[in-house]
């Protein structure tokens, strides 16, 4: 709990990213009566129902508190307490053990009324909460607000699918293994995969229950990588064939520009311009890992910038996935919901609509682009490229795919692209 409590405290005071911050976890030494695995979960579920402990703590507290650890604590064990009502003294017990580290134990019994008055009176909590759509539904208003304008006769099934716990997609490097090989080792390892759909793709495996993943067969080997099954879909969209010449504008983490290298004999340039993310990009691009006829490019720049060597020549083939609000993966990075703001979402699309503009004249005639997000705004998505195609005559849409957040993937957006020959 009091690990889980730091972390939320450094997302919520601090706006800092909660993947940084589980980067940062991950390389701590933690007590030994701590786990790191339950912490993380636990900061994971906190965050998702953050809105829900604002209303909790409004009816619990005489008097607002502004001391962010303690608020974080009673946040993570009011959370504890919704996750395991049937353990609840053994959440109150540990919450007030937790306590007393902070500020010399001063407040073990303060915790523990609170707490122990939210076991009392559930039902009034859950009458507040009903009672407060950002609550009930664990969104932010603007978020909400934009869910029921673009999606009207489906916002609650997506604004669910933001708040489960995401599903772990694997993809076979079918340049490594078959995947009917690969299904049996995760099968002698005691690890149950869905029922596969051809929909999906031919790479695409879905974990019944994530693990960890070291101990996957053969992960540290390459034989499979952990990706959601939506995010697979841009190399199976973009189709790449050998000897192509390939761009992945924003390809950091790599993930998809790994799939893409797997998928054929291709020449990609991989551009990103954060350097901390690019070191990562080349880690995950490293040439060794794939076939010797495979070449790989990577260029710490903005992809906006083309006026350099590496845009000097054209491409049969772009990949865009552009930086967006991430409101399609709200369930891996529950963060979001909570530091982005509605003004946000319009910076990104002036982002987005800037990337478009400077990568559209690398694309060779007949070559073909796709634009991608992890979106559900449509402001990200459907209407950023009706604006291009309207400004474009040489633009011509051939598929527009929008995958909602569901039990199987993540929230995608995607859209592909032709240059039409003059």
């Amino acid at each position: 709990m009091l690990t889980a409590a730091a972390c939320v405290t450094e997302v919520v005071a601090y706006g800092r990213s909660l993947t940084v911050v589980l980067a940062k976890l991950r390389q701590q030494s933690l007590p030994e009566n701590a786990v790191r695995s339950q912490a993380i979960d636990l900061t994971y579920a906190t965050l998702r129902r953050y809105s829900r402990g604002d209303v909790e703590l409004s009816v619990l507290l005489d008097r607002p508190t502004a001391e962010d650890e303690l608020r974080s604590l009673l946040r993570v064990a009011l959370c504890w307490l919704e996750m395991h009502p049937e353990r609840a003294h053994v959440g109150v017990d540990q919450a007030v053990e937790a306590a007393a580290t902070l500020s010399a134990g001063r407040y073990r019994g303060f915790v523990n009324a609170i707490l122990r008055r939210a076991l009392r009176e559930r039902g009034v909590l859950d009458q507040a909460i009903a009672n407060d759509p950002e609550a009930d539904w664990q969104y932010p208003r603007w978020w909400l607000e934009r869910l029921q304008t673009d999606w009207p006769d489906n916002w609650q099934e997506i604004a669910a699918g933001g708040n489960r716990k995401p599903p772990m997609g694997l993809r076979v490097n079918r340049q490594a293994t078959r995947v009917d090989d690969y299904v049996q080792q995760l099968s002698d390892a005691g690890i149950d995969i869905q029922p596969r759909l051809a929909a999906e793709g031919p790479d695409a495996l879905l974990l019944v229950q994530p693990v960890p993943a070291e101990a996957l067969p053969g992960f540290a080997q390459g034989l499979v990588a952990v990706q959601d099954i939506g995010a697979q879909q841009a190399a199976r969209l973009l189709d790449v064939q050998p000897g192509m010449r390939v761009l992945d504008a924003c390809a950091a983490p790599g993930g998809k520009a790994a799939h893409l290298l797997e998928t054929a004999a291709i020449d990609l340039t991989a551009v990103e311009s954060d350097a901390d993310r690019c070191a990562g990009l080349a880690r995950a691009l490293d040439a060794s890992r794939f076939p010797a006829d495979r070449k790989v490019h990577v260029v710490c720049a903005d992809a906006a910038e083309t006026a350099t060597p590496w845009a000097k020549h054209p491409f049969d083939a772009v990949l865009l996935d552009a930086p967006c609000s991430g409101s399609g993966v709200a369930g891996r990075h529950p963060d979001a919901k909570w530091l982005r703001r509605n003004d946000d979402v319009y910076a990104l699309a002036r982002t987005q609509k800037r990337l478009l503009k400077a990568l559209w004249p690398l694309l060779k005639p007949g070559g073909r682009l796709l634009y991608g997000t992890c979106s559900v705004f449509a402001l990200e998505n459907q209407t950023q490229i009706a604006n291009f195609l309207s400004q474009h005559p040489d633009a011509r849409l051939e598929s527009q795919t929008s995958l909602l957040p569901d039990a199987r993937h993540d929230g995608f957006f995607y859209a592909l692209l032709t240059k039409v020959p003059a």
